[in-house]
């Protein structure tokens, strides 16, 4: 699997397909989280990447904070740019242009964070931190952390009306990474698309954190603040500069 899969693989189908099976209530949910654990008052500067259609960015934006939304896809800034308030940007988070101590809280949520190796896992920790304030926060979706990840690896089929999905994971062990073969069903027409994520425990993620400049290091297994432990639904990560 080459390391700039997504650079393709979110247009046609598979943008549709996100686009319509997440509810607006799990976006208002999540962005209450970040409110909360990313200590947002008002008009506080947010940093989303990748944002992808923008859903967090545009829900934040409606509650008065100033958010820029960065993302690599064109289709999914077309989506988000039909929204105003928000700084929306074309970028990509291997390799971020932004402006020192500028943020106060940065997200990054979808489990992107995963289509990172360690090395350039490593720079986009570090590039952000540079990014945020004294005291600002980061907050991160990590769907594929080692000790949660068994779920994941089984074929699954998904639908939203017209449109089919077939998942089939394999797990590569020599460089701790599941590769996902998606088909997208629709109309008579099969779209096979290739994503990659790479596997980290939690261990690791706390020190890379650490060593990017975050202070102190939160995990929690869900969006209720249940610590995170083995078997948890996913892990949510708050880190401190």
């Amino acid at each position: 699997m080459q390391s700039q899969w997504f650079e393709s693989f979110f247009q046609g189908p598979a943008v549709e397909f996100w686009n319509r099976v997440i509810p607006q209530q799990l976006t208002i949910t999540e962005a209450d989280w970040l409110e909360k654990h990313l200590g947002l008052t008002s008009q506080a500067k947010v940093l989303d990447v990748p944002c992808g259609d923008g859903r967090h960015s545009i829900e934040l934006a409606k509650r008065g904070h100033r958010v820029t939304g960065i993302d690599l896809s064109d289709e999914f800034l077309d989506l988000a740019r039909r929204t105003q308030g928000v700084e929306w940007r074309k970028g990509d988070m291997r390799s971020l242009e932004l402006p020192s101590n500028f943020y106060d809280a940065a997200f990054c949520l979808g489990n992107s964070f995963g289509y990172l190796d360690n090395v350039q896992a490593a720079a986009f920790l570090t590039r952000v931190a540079q990014s945020l304030r004294a005291g600002g926060r980061l907050a991160i979706d990590a769907a594929m952390t080692a000790e949660i990840v068994f779920d994941v690896l089984r074929q699954r089929w998904h639908q939203s009306g017209d449109l089919y999905v077939l998942s089939n994971p394999t797990y590569v062990p020599e460089v701790g990474r599941i590769d996902i073969a998606y088909t997208f069903l629709q109309g008579g027409v099969a779209d096979l698309r290739h994503s990659s994520s790479y596997v980290f425990t939690s261990r690791e993620l706390v020190s890379m954190l650490t060593s990017a400049g975050f202070s102190s290091v939160a995990l929690h297994g869900d969006l209720q603040g249940t610590p995170f432990r083995l078997g948890s639904e996913r892990l949510w990560i708050v880190a401190i500069k």
